[in-house]
């Protein structure tokens, strides 16, 4: 419903926490131009699709992407807010991802949260996709720096 915000999910849901003041932006932002840097410094900007649950957010993609590879090198990425193809709304945030565990509850509270934000993209089609193409699905935690 429009003009809910996380406060009014009962008790228990994901996405309960109450947002860092950094991440703020981000809650109710479906797109996030995420930037990672290959090995010679170059940036590459992706646009992803983001969920917030307290003073970390998520990010999911797949094993064999590039982006995935590049942060496996350099966990530094920024994040900002963006359309859906990429162009930036907003300002620009340093942060550091980690790899969550294969399985972990981490990773299914991640998976979870994802999949309430953006029903139908990450709910259907992103794990279909994966699993047809056999991928692995890999989630981040996505943690600004300074925070």
């Amino acid at each position: 419903m429009e003009g809910m915000t996380s406060s009014s999910e009962p008790a228990g849901t994901p996405g309960e926490g109450t947002p860092s003041p950094g991440l703020a932006p981000f809650v109710k932002q479906r797109n996030i131009l995420l930037t990672t840097y290959k090995r010679d410094g170059t940036a590459v900007g992706t646009p992803v699709n983001i969920a917030v649950d307290g003073d970390h957010a998520y990010i999911r993609t797949y094993d064999a992407a590039w982006k995935a590879k590049r942060m496996r090198n350099n966990p530094e990425v920024e994040i900002s807010p963006s359309t859906a193809r990429g162009v930036p709304t907003g300002p620009p945030f340093k942060a550091r991802v980690r790899l969550l565990d294969l399985g972990s509850e981490e990773a299914q509270r991640a998976a979870t949260l994802l999949k309430r934000k953006h029903r139908l993209l990450q709910g259907m089609f992103v794990p279909a996709f994966h699993k047809v193409r056999k991928y692995k699905t890999l989630h981040y935690e996505v943690r600004l720096l300074g925070e």
